[in-house]
């Protein structure tokens, strides 16, 4: 990004007059402090008094592969991102993004970037499951918290970021953040207008506590990567499927394969996964290269990414759900009765995943006391009555 000798001058007064105000006060200011001031202004602004430090390195790689399919609009926004990292980095990391399948498996992506295959990166966090059971509860599962913000409050209020953390430094790995992205759909081949009509229907579910929920509803349920979805819609092999939100399932060709969207009642839009949240992390050993302020910066971008792609699904959806109307496709909301039902379901199946192991019960604590704040309030004492946690 070029200079700007209109607005940095100003960044950097800022940055040095709020300094000398806390050194007046007896103060020290630490890394963060000069990144929330400089917020204020570009990302820019904030990496050039590194430029010096940087400019002679050739830059850090990091190859980084995303669950996105190319040419959906979450591949197009994700590649947008990552190819200004570089610039914004004053040089110092350079990212090479890469789509779904490019590099490694759906389910395998983790294991490349701790193993070096991949340096980075960014999936649908509900596929961390297989490799630790608090994984669960890193990314939406059946009627937990429902909105974007309580999302930022857990891991902000309630210390869900530390957690997450010390998680994937387990898995080898840095978080560098949660990325918002949208509910989930069901598409479907045959109509489902309530949770009975699921019995014996196969459907495609990510595993883990979402696949367990249907099947205790009486759905079959099986486990695909994103790429397989269309092709086994086509063929018939599953009646339905759980995908992501409106928009990338239009540009997927999902109404070319099925004539029904089976969403939850106004009041849950989606059942089983409100906020599918994907991640950026990278390689624990690649991120300890980066210079201290890089690494603070690279938080900063990436929470800046998340509001920028989040963004981008929602204009996008905007204009895709007329186009499933126009192709005849019937969207079909189910009851609050069902709603209620399927939350009787899901929460026996929340706590025995949260018992699985430490790690799982330290992080599900986290969704719960957000859950039970008065800003939220999505369970009562009533609704968990008779549950155990560990520990």
């Amino acid at each position: 990004m070029k200079d700007n000798n209109s607005q940095t001058p100003i960044i950097t007064e800022t940055i040095a007059s709020d300094a000398s105000q806390g050194i007046r006060a007896g103060k020290s200011r630490t890394r963060r402090d000069f990144l929330k001031v400089a917020a204020a202004g570009s990302a820019a602004a904030v990496a050039a008094p590194w430029v010096s430090n940087v400019q002679a390195q050739e830059g850090i790689r990091i190859r980084m592969q995303s669950s996105w399919q190319p040419g959906t609009t979450g591949y197009k926004t994700f590649e947008n991102w990552a190819n200004r990292v570089q610039e914004l980095t004053s040089g110092e990391v350079r990212i090479e993004p890469f789509p779904a399948g490019a590099v490694a498996g759906a389910f395998e992506v983790a294991d490349a970037v701790r193993n070096g295959v991949l340096e980075g990166q960014n999936w649908f966090t509900v596929y961390w499951p297989g490799k630790m059971p608090a994984g669960v509860f890193l990314t939406a599962y059946p009627m937990g918290l429902s909105d974007p913000h309580h999302w930022d409050m857990m891991f902000g209020a309630y210390g869900g970021f530390g957690i997450a953390k010390d998680l994937y430094r387990k898995q080898g790995q840095e978080f560098l953040g949660h990325v918002h992205h949208d509910l989930n759909l069901i598409h479907s081949k045959v109509p489902l207008r309530s949770l009975d009509d699921f019995k014996g229907v196969k459907i495609r579910m990510p595993g883990g506590i979402v696949a367990e929920t249907f099947a205790s509803i009486g759905a079959r349920t099986t486990l695909l990567p994103g790429s397989e979805v269309y092709p086994a819609l086509e063929k018939g092999t599953i009646d339905a499927s759980d995908y992501t939100g409106a928009a990338v399932n239009y540009e997927l060709g999902f109404w070319q394969v099925t004539d029904y969207i089976i969403m939850g009642p106004p009041s849950t839009p989606c059942l089983h996964q409100a906020v599918d949240l994907m991640d950026i992390g990278i390689n624990r050993r690649v991120f300890e290269r980066m210079s201290p302020q890089v690494q603070d910066l690279m938080h900063e971008l990436v929470a800046a990414y998340s509001r920028e792609h989040y963004a981008a699904i929602q204009a996008a959806n905007a204009e895709a759900w007329p186009k499933y109307q126009e192709k005849g496709v019937e969207i079909i909301h189910l009851s609050e009765d069902d709603a209620d039902r399927f939350r009787k379901a899901a929460i026996p199946l929340w706590f025995k995943w949260a018992n699985k192991d430490p790690d799982a019960t330290r992080l599900f604590k986290a969704h719960l006391r957000t859950m039970q704040d008065p800003a939220v309030a999505l369970v009562t004492d009533e609704d968990i009555a008779g549950q155990q946690l560990n520990g």
